[in-house]
């Protein structure tokens, strides 16, 4: 691993030792690659993911539109998922990211949707 892939799992860790998602409140987890940004709702209680989104979705990608909107849109498909299964609240985490450009797109999105964190 490069220095920046280290810091960042450094910061994933410092954070993850604050935040804990329980059924009712799960984690909302980002993972940004170069191309893709994919959020998973997690209950750490049980380990288990109740709901996923990303931007290789079909209804996303046929939307031919910048990184930052797709961002937003993915945020808006997991409020939405989240809403199907009955999840208001959520504990955002930004995986180590800084809080800004796609990460914050996903967040506004997923407010937008209707979650509260």
């Amino acid at each position: 691993m490069n220095n920046k892939t280290t810091a960042r799992q450094k910061i994933r860790y410092r954070i993850r030792k604050k935040i804990f998602g329980t059924a009712s409140k799960p984690r909302l987890s980002v993972f940004r690659s170069n191309t893709d940004i994919y959020v998973q709702l997690i209950d750490d209680a049980t380990g288990t993911t109740l709901a996923a989104a990303n931007s290789r979705q079909k209804d996303i990608v046929a939307q031919k539109s910048a990184k930052m909107d797709k961002s937003k849109m993915v945020g808006e498909a997991i409020a939405r998922k989240a809403g199907e299964i009955g999840i208001k609240e959520v504990v955002f985490d930004r995986g180590g990211y800084i809080y800004h450009g796609r990460v914050k797109a996903v967040a506004e999105g997923a407010r937008e949707g209707g979650l509260q964190f």
